[in-house]
């Protein structure tokens, strides 16, 4: 009997042991799950904050990469800056980019390296220079003109244009003359503000808020081609002038062989090289950026518009 009791409180024990180690086993198995659950929230956070981080960087330095820039849907922007790499080199969320994007006075703005002008396929006139901002060229979305030289070269094509006109339809000579007023240009900056707005912000926020006045240079001269001339006129393909009703008067009456010589007078704004909120546009963006001689591309556009070009030909 007594070796039964002795035998029941001894399984008694091992079962007290056993429930007591298996309790232990729970707990530490428990707390380890605790442990692990703790490291693995504090590593979800970490996770979080580090994308987060990135996404602020990359909401902040808006880097363009090349996948992005050949879409078929990506609006290339009318004003590219070309840049020095090395800008941005050390910048994580800058690595494979081929430049950024960026407003001012909502005007978009392409920042391109300078490594990636001749893989951008885009072309730079007269070249492509670092720190050198260029405007779209307004017949060739892919061809940019460096923003001093877009006035000049614009009233080169045109005279070239209006003497390839008078070659192509059988002229025997040919006058180009441009007259400008020597009146003063005056633009009140207050004024023009009023009218051009880039989405929410007057133009007149570049810190010019005075009145404007300057006499304008002349840009005067008479240039006389003579050619062999013929009587089998060709169509000329036409850039500037192609929408230019006295043009396409002279072109008509050419081949019914009806005139022997014309005199047409072309008002500048009808073959405008851009609008004048472009102009102040970019006025705004190269004075705040502040690294150049300030332009006055507006007073370009005005004295433009007040132009004529006077053009004789004679068959």
């Amino acid at each position: 009997m007594k070796n039964n009791n002795e035998k029941k409180e001894k399984g008694t024990f091992s079962d007290i042991l056993k429930k007591a180690s298996d309790f232990g086993a729970k707990t530490v198995d428990l707390g380890k799950k605790a442990a692990d659950g703790i490291q693995s929230g504090a590593k979800a956070i970490s996770e979080k904050a580090k994308k987060d981080s990135y996404r602020k960087r990359l909401e902040k330095f808006n880097p363009l990469f090349p996948k992005d820039f050949r879409r078929k849907d990506f609006n290339l922007p009318n004003m590219v800056m070309i840049v020095d790499d090395a800008v941005r080199r050390e910048i994580d969320v800058c690595e494979g980019a081929i430049g950024w994007l960026d407003k001012e006075n909502d005007t978009e703005i392409l920042y391109l390296y300078d490594e990636w002008v001749e893989k951008s396929g885009l072309q730079f006139i007269p070249i492509a220079k670092c720190d050198e901002i260029y405007y779209v060229d307004s017949f060739n979305r892919s061809r940019f003109v460096r923003v001093d030289c877009i006035f000049k070269r614009a009233h080169e094509e045109k005279l070239a244009e209006l003497e390839r006109i008078a070659y192509l339809l059988g002229a025997k000579s040919c006058s180009i003359e441009i007259v400008e007023s020597d009146n003063e240009i005056t633009a009140d900056s207050k004024k023009i503000a009023s009218k051009i707005k880039i989405g929410k912000v007057s133009l007149a926020e570049d810190g010019e808020k005075s009145t404007r006045s300057a006499t304008s240079n002349l840009r005067s001269g008479r240039t006389t081609t003579q050619f062999i001339g013929h009587d089998n006129p060709q169509m000329p393909q036409m850039k500037w002038f192609a929408n230019d009703d006295n043009i396409k008067g002279l072109i008509e009456m050419r081949f019914s062989k009806s005139v022997q010589s014309k005199t047409l007078i072309l008002e500048g704004s009808s073959s405008a090289t851009m609008s004048q909120k472009a102009a102040y546009a970019i006025d705004c963006v190269v004075g705040k950026m502040g690294n150049r001689a300030r332009l006055d591309m507006i007073k370009e556009a005005l004295r433009e518009s007040s132009s004529k070009l006077i053009f004789e030909i004679e068959f």
